[in-house]
């Protein structure tokens, strides 16, 4: 570990930020409605036939 007596160097990138000055960050981004983040839709396409009642499927799934 070496101490140096020159001040540390700022790199050229941030140079550049700090000439632009606090105009790039002074004010927020858009407000984004959660509304708009949400997607809904049904994971699968209901099947009519799939949901109907049969009061006789035991027979069929167990005895038949």
């Amino acid at each position: 570990m070496t101490h140096g007596t020159q001040p540390p160097q700022t790199p050229p990138e941030d140079a550049e930020a700090a000439a632009q000055g606090p105009g790039r960050f002074s004010r927020l981004p858009e407000r984004i409605r959660p509304e708009d983040t949400v997607e809904t839709r049904p994971a699968t396409v209901p099947d009519p036939a799939r949901d109907t009642y049969n009061p006789d499927e035991w027979l069929i799934r167990y005895c038949g």
